[in-house]
């Protein structure tokens, strides 16, 4: 059980309760992951979501990279929620098992495309550093554009701090996945 319970319309201030129907209705509906922890901030809510529906969904980086970025940081937050849920579409999207599997285990990565590196190592730099290096920086804005370097940026902050409160609300994962758990 999650240290917090998903909230529910009797659970928020009367006030608020507009919204929350009105959130619940969009986007990701009522649903029990990491976005549903903010609707117990009705409004943060209602403002994060169109936020997150762009950085997931519509950013001009290429899907195969969002989904990477998303692994990179689950994997460097430890959250397994995020982990378990972008595992099976990041295959999809056709990052390589071996890939997936070294970043899970943290084992040594198999050969990278260009942009994979680019990827992985702006995150490791700035999940191990908080600073980015110049020749990453160059790496990565030479592989995605001004543009795209700043959503992917962006895309894996966004994650981080849904990693946060899942972490801290310790969602529990009904984990129904053939995948193994992520290790933590």
């Amino acid at each position: 059980m999650s240290r917090v319970p998903l909230p529910t319309s009797e659970s928020i201030p009367e006030n608020l309760r507009d919204v929350f129907e009105e959130i619940n209705a969009g986007p990701g509906g009522v649903g029990t992951g990491p976005m549903s922890i903010l609707k117990h901030s009705p409004e943060m809510a209602r403002r994060a979501i169109p936020f997150w529906e762009y950085v997931r969904n519509e950013s001009t980086v290429p899907h195969q990279m969002r989904e990477l970025a998303m692994l990179v940081t689950a994997r460097a937050k430890d959250c397994v929620y995020i982990w378990d849920r972008h595992v099976p579409i990041a295959r999809q999207s056709g990052l390589s098992n071996e890939l997936i599997d070294a970043l899970r285990d943290r084992k040594p990565l198999p050969e990278l495309s260009p942009s994979e590196a680019a990827v992985i190592n702006l995150a490791n730099e700035f999940f191990t550093g908080s600073k980015v290096s110049e020749e990453t920086f160059q790496a990565v804005h030479q592989q995605f554009g001004t543009q795209a370097m700043v959503e992917l940026v962006t895309l894996m902050g966004y994650y981080a701090m849904l990693a946060f409160n899942a972490n801290t609300i310790d969602l529990q994962l009904d984990h129904q996945s053939d995948e193994p758990a992520l290790p933590v």
